[in-house]
């Protein structure tokens, strides 16, 4: 058994099975841990929705702030999108079993026994791995729960861009869906910081990316994740992994595969 990791795919289908083939998956016995941000900005997201889900248990995936995004609109909480590709998507047939797949979706995939764990956009520094998934669960069962739309109404913005234990349920519920699908930094007062997207180094020496915090739960654990696309060749810690390269912007799609940590890519040209 080979366990891979892929970054977000972006609705890129042909590139993804593309890659698939190359590496020589086996879905029988391999691991597909995937970083969320399945779909949007590529031709076809509805065949890399139907696909991985095909893959069952073999294919662990988190939500991206674009899933989140494409289940606020399919239920009517947010504005449909102009993206043509998300209006094709939304007019899929079969589309209610897919969203209601999606929903399910956790926030967090981890494991235990060999310290792994992954997120869409990372992990909150001042969190240790037990919170990290504690916090993730509740966020989880929420979603997937009876009364989820109330909790989507109430789900986008930027603040509270801190953690207290203060916070009301939607707050808390807002906060925990910005850390895992929208975090790039952080400042060092422990708030999240969504002024500014592009690769560090930053000019503002108070706001630093999340992972060059001192991670609580990074000392164990190998951490995986997708969302910043732009930070090329930017050094992140030795067990930190960012692997969004950026497929839909004519880069690259990346699988790592675990055991020899050996790095499989494909050039992503959305033209052909």
């Amino acid at each position: 058994m080979s366990t891979y990791f892929i970054g977000d795919i972006h609705g890129c289908y042909k590139q993804f099975r593309f890659l698939l083939e190359k590496i020589n998956f086996d879905i029988l016995k391999d691991e597909l841990w995937i970083t969320g941000d399945l779909i949007g900005r590529g031709p076809d997201s509805f065949k890399v929705l139907k696909y991985i889900f095909s893959l069952g248990k073999q294919a662990k995936l988190v939500l991206g702030n674009h899933d989140v995004t494409l289940l606020s609109i399919y239920y009517g909480v947010q504005k449909k999108s102009i993206e043509k590709e998300i209006s094709e998507l939304l007019s899929s047939n079969n589309l209610d079993y897919i969203i209601n797949k999606l929903r399910k979706v956790p926030l967090i995939q981890y494991d235990l026994k060999r310290k792994l764990m992954m997120s869409h956009a990372g992990f909150f520094p001042y969190w240790d791995a037990k919170k990290s998934i504690f916090y993730a669960k509740q966020a989880q069962d929420i979603l997937s729960g009876k009364n989820f739309l109330k909790y989507l109404k109430l789900m986008r913005g930027d603040f509270p861009n801190f953690w207290s234990n203060n916070l009301n349920k939607y707050e808390r519920f807002r906060f925990i869906i910005n850390v895992y699908t929208r975090m790039r930094y952080c400042n060092l007062n422990k708030e999240l910081d969504f002024s500014y997207k592009d690769t560090p180094p930053h000019f503002n020496k108070s706001l630093l990316p999340w992972f060059d915090i001192d991670v609580k739960s990074k000392e164990d654990f190998s951490l995986f994740f997708g969302h910043w696309s732009s930070l090329g060749d930017t050094k992140t810690p030795k067990n930190v992994f960012p692997l969004d390269t950026g497929c839909c912007w004519g880069r690259y799609l990346t699988i790592l595969r675990w055991e020899d940590k050996k790095i499989y890519k494909i050039k992503c040209n959305l033209k052909t």
